[in-house]
């Protein structure tokens, strides 16, 4: 070999050492810097390795921003499923709990971190649930009570082996059913008894008028109409309070607010209930308190009338009755009827203001009371940001409180 040709030939090889040197410097770098944390500055390489570097980092931005946008979702969607007012618990292989929201956790007792892993069978062990898990029938709830709780529960199969749950609290729905059946059964009740009687005495002057019938006497007659009359307004009265009772319940706007005059709205009722104690008890009526009161005129009239009334039918004749309106140290007023009449038992009390609770449902239906007065006043006194409070003994008498806050009260 020539000396030129063997300088040559050094040279190639020099220049491919250096090569090589030169890339395994560029790929420990590139090692460095693809274990070095996200967001490391790329190395200034240049040349082709620079474009390698420039391409890898591209690559590494858009699979980062991939991840954060993902993880966006997945958070987003995780704190929609916390939010749900259902519960949602997902299972895998084994009916094992895999994830649970705080819903769920809270419907079926359970603990989102403890129970993780748990076959679910093991912690609900109610016979009826197992079953349905056993043999779902998809998109047909099961009812489930547990805790104290009226639930509903649908199963739903999702990708291999796991299983959506999604439970719902219907206690709530199951009490308002239960009173929707109650009212319909207490107004059918009602009803029946008035219209019985009223029926029975159309047919009794019905069958004493006409060709070949003893003829009724007149005062006769007229004393099954009066009888008649009794029950027919017996039912008006019912009706009329089911609607207004309907209204206040539903939520209608309440009506124009005015400032209301106390004195001759206490006036108002003295009258009424003299007209229905027809002299038979003693009626007085204390007022210091304000001159007026914001609020709905028609409302306020028909609470305390109510109350009122209520004193004269369960007070039996020679008793009293006391109107009583008072300011209060507070700012505040009370409207309170006081009587010496048969008084209620302590148990009784607290159910006072539901629909068609009596206490005494015969002397009720006697003096014509509809079973809604009480109701009615109190959802006019929540309307008004006012409570009522009962004092009573059997035997000693009652005394009804109604207490308006200060904000109600002018002049």
């Amino acid at each position: 070999m020539t000396v030129l040709g063997w300088s040559i030939g050094a040279g190639l090889g020099v220049v491919a050492v250096a090569l090589l040197l030169r890339n395994h410097v560029q790929l420990v770098r590139l090692t460095r810097w693809a274990e070095a944390p996200v967001g490391t500055p790329v190395p200034d390489a240049g040349g082709l390795w620079g474009d390698a570097f420039a391409a890898l980092h591209k690559r590494a931005r858009g699979a980062a921003e991939s991840r954060r946008q993902l993880q966006e979702e997945l958070d987003r969607l995780e704190a929609l499923t916390q939010a749900l007012p259902e519960g949602v618990v997902i299972l895998g292989s084994g009916h094992g709990i895999e994830w649970l929201n705080p819903q769920a956790a809270d419907d079926l007792g359970l603990d989102s971190g403890r129970d993780l892993g748990t076959p679910i069978v093991n912690l609900v062990r109610e016979p009826e649930f197992v079953r349905y898990l056993e043999i779902p029938q998809h998109g047909v709830p099961i009812h489930l009570r547990r805790l104290g709780r009226a639930l509903q529960i649908a199963a739903a199969p999702f990708g291999p082996g796991h299983t959506l749950l999604l439970t719902r609290d219907v206690t709530q729905l199951e009490r308002l059913e239960t009173m929707r059946r109650d009212f319909v059964a207490n107004v059918s009740h009602e009803l029946k008894t008035p219209l019985t009687v009223v029926t029975g005495f159309i047919e009794t002057l019905r069958d004493g008028i006409g060709p070949g019938t003893g003829e009724i006497p007149a005062d006769e007659a007229a004393h099954y109409l009066a009888l008649a009359a009794d029950q027919a307004g017996r039912m008006q009265r019912l009706i009329d309070d089911l609607l207004t009772l309907s209204a206040l319940e539903t939520g209608a706007p309440p009506p124009q607010e005015e400032v209301v005059d106390m004195r001759a709205l206490l006036a108002e009722v003295r009258e009424e209930i003299a007209s229905l104690s027809a002299g038979r008890h003693h009626i007085r009526v204390e007022d210091s308190g304000p001159a007026g009161l914001r609020g709905s005129a028609a409302e306020l009239r028909s609470a305390c009338g109510n109350l009122a009334s209520n004193a004269v039918r369960y007070t039996p004749p020679g008793g009293s009755i006391v109107l009583a309106w008072h300011a209060l140290p507070d700012g505040g007023a009370e409207y309170a009827v006081t009587d010496t009449g048969i008084g209620i038992e302590s148990q009784h009390i607290p159910r006072l203001t539901e629909r068609f609770y009596r206490v005494d449902r015969g002397r009720s239906r006697e003096s014509g009371g509809t079973g809604l007065g009480l109701a009615i006043v109190k959802h006019v006194l929540e309307r008004h940001q006012a409570r009522l409070a009962i004092e009573s003994q059997s035997g000693q008498g009652s005394t009804f409180r109604v207490i308006f806050p200060h904000v109600r009260v002018a002049g």
